[in-house]
């Protein structure tokens, strides 16, 4: 390569110059780390002429949805296009190099194994990536020198990329993340869509534009109630009352999650203090990590399932939580329309509700996420999406259909009655 070429990048993305095994970038719309991760591909390709390059997503059903496109326009803008040779399906560089595009879900392991003389690996949409891929992904991308570089959106914490580049932390990584405020190319009409968002969109804006979690998805049935809680201080530290009763309101799941809330009543506010989920543990677990937390008095509230038989022990849910020393309690089955009953019950409670952020992370992401299926030709909803969310989301409706406003209650504001009083 004899000319010499002058980019502009933001200044974020400075650390990224330094070799390192993996680099991962993430954050929010407009922050420009695709346009770079494509820039650092091309000037790869010429540095380093015979390079191979894969770029890989999880799902790519076609190469409309791969970063082929950019690839080509940044080759384009820095006016190397006469050193490449673009193609269908790949783009031929420098000195027999190669950049393709993979679609990772519908390769089996030996194929993805086939990938073990790539030099750069990026993963494009990378909160996508299963850890089965990631898993596959690190020892096969083996070559001396070799990098795998990530870019993405966060989605959720528990997304195997997010453990892996930001919570693992391993030493040989460089991760940064980047939104539109770090980005000085950032155009004004951009950002007059992004303040719109802002406005019409709440719940979203900090997934979309700031590179936040996703605390809602589309047809959310708490989303938009969960950020009013957070706007008014409603989600942060909620502390226990030793003198008000625990309970804990359970959703049961034997091959799958089971899912506990943990909540105090006050007045006319709803404390939730804490919450506890598993999957495929036996009941024991649960009465362990109750008693671990403080909660061995906890009333222990079951949805209609509680009276059915452990099938290893023969014995009711109920009946081993109450040897347990637990008192519970079942709630009846609400029959027709059950599922439609709690959202609304839960959408009227949630206004009262307080909640303990640390505690209730999991929980508070779950429910933020339960959101309708949708007939996407007919646009119509199909009722409660099945998924990881499902559990947390009927535990909590059961909390919502067990609770009584206590200015409804017939016990409420009565006339005091004392007993005879002796005077000695």
């Amino acid at each position: 390569m004899n000319q010499t070429l002058t980019i502009e990048a933001p200044a974020v993305f400075k650390p990224l110059d330094q070799p390192s095994r993996y680099k991962g970038l993430h954050g929010g719309r407009g922050s420009g780390k695709s346009w770079h991760a494509a820039t650092m591909l091309v000037l790869r390709c010429l540095k380093e002429p015979g390079s191979r390059v894969v770029c890989a997503r999880e799902i790519q059903k076609t190469l409309a949805e791969s970063a082929k496109r950019l690839i080509e326009d940044r080759i384009a803008s820095l006016g190397v296009g006469h050193m490449f040779r673009i193609q269908h399906d790949r783009i031929l560089t420098p000195g027999d190099g190669s950049i393709t595009f993979w679609g990772l879900a519908d390769k089996n392991a030996e194929l993805i194994k086939s990938l073990e003389a790539v030099k750069i690996c990026w993963i494009e949409e990378a909160q996508m990536l299963t850890k089965r891929s990631l898993d596959l992904l690190r020892p096969t991308i083996r070559a001396e020198g070799s990098e795998i570089w990530a870019t993405w959106n966060p989605t959720r914490k528990s997304d195997a990329i997010d453990t892996f580049l930001r919570q693992q932390k391993p030493d040989n990584a460089i991760t940064i993340e980047a939104n539109w405020r770090h980005n000085p190319f950032f155009p004004e009409v951009l950002n007059e869509e992004r303040r719109l968002y802002r406005r019409t969109d709440p719940s979203a804006y900090d997934h979309v534009w700031e590179g936040g979690y996703a605390t809602a998805v589309s047809g959310s049935y708490f989303g938009d109630l969960l950020t009013q809680a957070k706007s008014e201080g409603r989600i942060g530290e909620a502390h226990i009352d030793p003198l008000l009763e625990v309970r804990a309101f359970f959703d049961i799941g034997v091959a799958d999650a089971t899912s506990i809330w943990l909540a105090q009543f006050s007045g006319g506010s709803v404390h939730v203090i804490d919450y506890i989920e598993g999957v495929s543990q036996p009941l024991s677990y649960y009465v362990n990590e109750l008693r671990a937390k403080g909660y061995d008095k906890a009333r222990c509230i079951l949805p209609h399932d509680g009276v059915n038989k452990n099938t290893i022990t023969g014995k009711r849910y109920e009946d081993h939580l109450r040897d347990a020393g637990f008192q519970t309690q079942v709630i009846p089955n609400q029959g027709v329309g059950a599922a439609r009953m709690r959202i609304e019950a839960v959408r009227r409670i949630l206004p009262r509700c307080h909640f303990d952020e640390k505690r209730c992370e999991a929980g508070l992401e779950a429910l933020a996420w339960y959101h309708e299926r949708l007939d996407e030709h007919r646009e119509v909803g199909l009722g409660p999406m099945h998924d990881w969310s499902s559990h947390a989301a009927d535990a909590f409706g059961l909390l919502a259909i067990s609770y009584e406003d206590p200015s409804r209650s017939a016990k409420f504001n009565r006339p005091l009655k004392y007993g005879p009083v002796g005077i000695v």
